[in-house]
C-alpha cells in the first residue's frame, strides 16, 4: 500500500497585484512540487490540446510529458520556445488532442488506481469550460464507477467574450452543482483557487473521497479586493469558509441589501456595493465559492442529509437578513435557492442567452451582469 501523503491546505502566500484564477491553477501545481514533492509526484494532468492556453505551461516544463519511451524534442534547440515538450516515461502530463470524451475516460481510470492497486494518483483534467458538456456522460460514469479526479473547466463564461459565443459556457455551474460524487467550486480570487484546489486534491484516492469540478476564468482581478486576513487565525477561518462554500467579503452597519457574487463577477459586485454606499444604502457582499456545498448545508439544516450547516450562519446570519441580489457569469438559477435560507426577496442576475463577441463591459451590459445592472437590481428590491 502507498504511504500516507500529506497535502498542504495553505501554501502560505498572499497573491498581490492583478491575477486570474486560471493562471493560479498552474502556480499552485508548481508550488506543490516544492511544498509537497511526494504528493506532487502523484499528480497527473491531462488536457485536450490546450495545455498552454490553460496556463499549464510551467507545470509541463517542470514534470514533462508522459511517453512509453524517451522521445527526442525536435524543438529543444529553439531558444524562443517557451514550452519544452520533453516526452519520457516519468512525465506527468498527457495530451489527448481534441478528444474530451477520451480525456474524462482516462481520468476515471487514473482516479481508480487507489482501489485497484493501492496506489492513488491525483488526476487533474483541464479543458475549455463549454466542452465539459461534450464530456459529461463519460465523466459522470467515471465518478459513478469509483474514479476520483478533478475536472477543471477554463476559461469559462461570457467573460471569454473575445472568442465568440461558441466558447462561452452558460450551464456548467448547474452541472457542477448537481453532479453526484463531485464537489464544485468557482473561486473568485487566486488564493481561493489555491485553497479549493488543495482541498480537492486532499479528497482524492480515499475510500471516503470525492471528485471535484473547478470552474476558472481568464478575468484579471485585483487581488487586494480579497482582503485576505493577515492574522493567522483569521486567515485559517477564511480558508475554511472558502472550502466550505463561501465567505462574507463586506459587512456594513445597517445593510439594506446583500449582493451575492460568484467567480468572475466579484469585481462588479464590490463596485456596485461601493456605489450604493455613496447613495446612503449600505450593502453587504458575500462571495460564494460552491453553491453545491451551500445547498448541502441547507439540506443538513433541515435534517435531509449529512454534514453541518455552520457555513450558512457565517454567510447569511438571521440577524443580518436582507433582500439579496445574486450574480454570476452563468445561468442565474444557480444561486436562486439562496433566498430560501432566510426567506427573503431576491433578484437573480446571470446569463441566459447565447454569448456575443465584444468588450467585457459591453458583453456584461448585454447580459445584465455589469455594475449598473447590479445597482439597479439592488435599488429595485429595496422595501
Amino acid at each position: 500500500n502507498a504511504p500516507a501523503l500529506t497535502i498542504p491546505t495553505d501554501i502560505g502566500r498572499t497573491p498581490k497585484g492583478t491575477a486570474t484564477t486560471q493562471a493560479a491553477l498552474g502556480r499552485v501545481l508548481l508550488d506543490l512540487t516544492r511544498e509537497a514533492p511526494d504528493a506532487a509526484k502523484r499528480v497527473v494532468t491531462v488536457s485536450p490540446d490546450v495545455s498552454s492556453t490553460t496556463n499549464l505551461g510551467g507545470w509541463v516544463n517542470k514534470v514533462g510529458v508522459w511517453s512509453a519511451a524517451e522521445r527526442r524534442n525536435w524543438f529543444d534547440d529553439d531558444r524562443e520556445t517557451i514550452m519544452h515538450w520533453n516526452e519520457r516515461p516519468t512525465g506527468q502530463h498527457m495530451e489527448l488532442g481534441i478528444a474530451e470524451t477520451n480525456l474524462v475516460g482516462l481520468m476515471g481510470e487514473l482516479g481508480a488506481t487507489w482501489s485497484r492497486w493501492g496506489q492513488p494518483l491525483f488526476p487533474i483534467g483541464v479543458m475549455y469550460d463549454p466542452f465539459v458538456e461534450r464530456a459529461l456522460e463519460p465523466w459522470s460514469y467515471g465518478i459513478y464507477a469509483g474514479g476520483q479526479s478533478i475536472l477543471v473547466g477554463t476559461p469559462s463564461g461570457v467573460t471569454l467574450a473575445a472568442e465568440g459565443g461558441a466558447h462561452q459556457s452558460i450551464k456548467t455551474p448547474s452541472i457542477g452543482l448537481e453532479q453526484p460524487g463531485c464537489i464544485s467550486y468557482e473561486p473568485a480570487f487566486a488564493i481561493d483557487t489555491e485553497w479549493t484546489l488543495l482541498a480537492s486534491i486532499g479528497r482524492l484516492g480515499r475510500p471516503d473521497g470525492t471528485s471535484a469540478y473547478l470552474r476558472l476564468s481568464t478575468r484579471p482581478v485585483d487581488q487586494t479586493l480579497a482582503a485576505v486576513p493577515t492574522d493567522p487565525a483569521a486567515r485559517e477561518r477564511r480558508r475554511r469558509q472558502v472550502v466550505a462554500g463561501g465567505y462574507p467579503l463586506v459587512r456594513r452597519d445597517g445593510a439594506q441589501v446583500t449582493i451575492v457574487a460568484m467567480g468572475a463577477m466579484i469585481t462588479e459586485a464590490l463596485a456596485a456595493a461601493d456605489r450604493l454606499a455613496e447613495q446612503g444604502i449600505p450593502a453587504d457582499v458575500v462571495c460564494v465559492t460552491s453553491p453545491g456545498l451551500l445547498f448541502e448545508a441547507i439540506q443538513a439544516r433541515q435534517g435531509r442529509g449529512p454534514g453541518d450547516s455552520w457555513i450558512l450562519d457565517q454567510l447569511f446570519p438571521a440577524d443580518r437578513a436582507t433582500p439579496i441580489v445574486t450574480v454570476l457569469d452563468g445561468h442565474p438559477h444557480t444561486l436562486a435557492f439562496l433566498a430560501g435560507i432566510n426567506h427573503v426577496r431576491s433578484t437573480c442576475l446571470g446569463v441566459s442567452k447565447f454569448g456575443q463577441v465584444g468588450s467585457l463591459d459591453d458583453v456584461y451590459r448585454y447580459h445584465g451582469i455589469d455594475t449598473d445592472s447590479i445597482v439597479r437590481a439592488s435599488l429595485d428590491i429595496l422595501p
